[in-house]
């Protein structure tokens, strides 16, 4: 824990850190050059072909004419050979924890015989791990998040997610479940997936991995959180997300260098199997022959994505804390930023970027702020709630009985003793702050 005493000039403080910045901005203009064309035999087999970048972008099938990546399908051609053209991307980069935000205007779900996902995958499967973020199959309306790993890692209902668990096992071959399910958490709303999220104007996904749970959140369009659209997110005012996935698994033994995938594949192993009993089969015996024979029905079997960003933690940690003071009120926005101290420990000092309605009196009162602190030792630091252009005039220090300095020596001098107190004093006077 990290205690914090803040110099206040009285009053409210809102006490907000965040803890994420931006590590990676796959925007339309960049995305298809962030992401590799998967052309090979469809690990899921499905009746599709995936094509590369050159054929994509002479097919029609890839483009950014409207401000968004348009992700799609062959919708004019009776398939043939390997199936349907379509296209699977997944990014060059890969992952170990951060959170990953995409903002989705439209995808291919809700269709006979499609099975769109978008999600993560290490390059070991599945000892390293894969993350189901968005996906499902044919007419399907809510979405499904599942994990998937080797043995060993299971979950638990928590009650700290909206959705309903299904399956709690994610190893592959659990006993007790149908084969490869792994650990289910399902969504009850509608417009979370397929025909529901088009007509809405889609929305956003982010997923939050760290050390201790894999959290998936959805916002629909109209929903989405302030912090979100100003590119500071901070999942702690978020509320309970969709799907959360801790327990009894060493999420970062099972889950390393995760890559981002969005594809659309068609029947295979999911959409394939379930066809027989779904309401699709009325359209043809078989999921292939629908998918092969009916190319008009993919007319809306497309992703457009928006934006896909993903943001790493600065080592801060998120939390909102309020501190009243007195009969005054007075509204101070704190940022933080991650320091080093003699002891070779990392602090969080909060600094104050603005005050509003400051207080008539020239007396400080003090106020002890408790935040959770990315690093667990504790420490004691006294920060200044003022800048040094709001301390005392020279005629206030004479009646508070200081002697008269300009207000910012004064400020510097405060600065001083306040990293003297965390070993920092041999900086300081390196740096002419004495």
């Amino acid at each position: 824990m990290l205690f914090t005493t803040l110099l206040l000039c009285a009053g409210f403080v809102d006490l907000s850190i965040a803890g994420y910045v931006i590590e990676d901005d796959y925007t339309p203009s960049t995305l298809f050059n962030m992401f590799d064309f998967f052309t090979g035999h469809d690990p899921t087999n499905g009746y599709v072909s995936y094509v590369d970048q050159a054929t994509a972008q002479s097919t029609g099938l890839i483009n950014t004419n409207n401000g968004a990546a348009y992700i799609g399908v062959d919708y004019t051609n009776v398939a043939s050979g390997s199936g349907r053209a379509s296209v699977r991307l997944t990014s060059k980069k890969s992952y170990n924890h951060g959170l990953v935000i995409a903002d989705i205007a439209h995808m291919p779900g809700g269709i006979c015989g499609t099975w769109p996902a978008f999600w993560m995958v290490g390059p070991d499967w599945p000892n390293s791990g894969e993350i189901d973020i968005f996906e499902g199959v044919n007419q399907q309306s809510q979405n499904d998040v599942t994990l998937h790993t080797n043995a060993g890692c299971s979950i638990t209902n928590n009650g700290a997610f909206t959705g309903t668990l299904t399956t709690p096992n994610c190893d592959g071959n659990a006993p007790g479940q149908p084969n490869n399910a792994g650990c289910q958490i399902a969504d009850s709303a509608t417009n979370s997936y397929g025909a529901g999220f088009n007509a809405n104007g889609g929305g956003v996904y982010a997923t939050e991995w760290t050390s201790s749970a894999i959290s998936v959140y959805f916002f629909p369009r109209g929903s989405i959180p302030s912090d979100i659209g100003s590119g500071n997110p901070n999942p702690a005012g978020w509320g309970k997300p969709l799907a959360q996935f801790q327990g009894g698994c060493d999420i970062d033994a099972h889950f390393q260098n995760q890559q981002i995938v969005f594809d659309t594949t068609f029947c295979g192993d999911w959409a394939g199997n379930v066809w027989s009993s779904s309401s699709c089969a009325s359209k043809a015996p078989t999921c292939s022959a629908f998918v092969q024979n009916n190319p008009s029905a993919f007319k809306d079997a497309y992703w457009s994505v928006n934006s896909v960003k993903v943001y790493q933690s600065n080592g801060a940690s998120s939390a909102n804390v309020s501190v009243v003071l007195g009969s005054s009120s007075a509204a101070v926005s704190v940022s933080s930023a991650v320091v080093s101290t003699s002891s070779s420990s990392s602090a969080i000092v909060p600094s104050v970027t603005s005050l509003q309605a400051p207080p008539t009196t020239s007396t400080a009162p003090t106020a002890t702020v408790m935040v959770t602190s990315a690093k667990p030792a504790p420490q004691t630091q006294t920060v200044s709630a003022l800048g040094w252009g709001q301390f005392p005039s020279s005629g206030e220090t004479q009646t508070l009985g200081l002697k008269p300095r300009s207000a910012k020596s004064r400020h510097e001098r405060h600065l001083l003793q306040h990293r003297k107190r965390q070993g920092g004093g041999a900086a300081a006077a390196a740096a002419g702050m004495v």
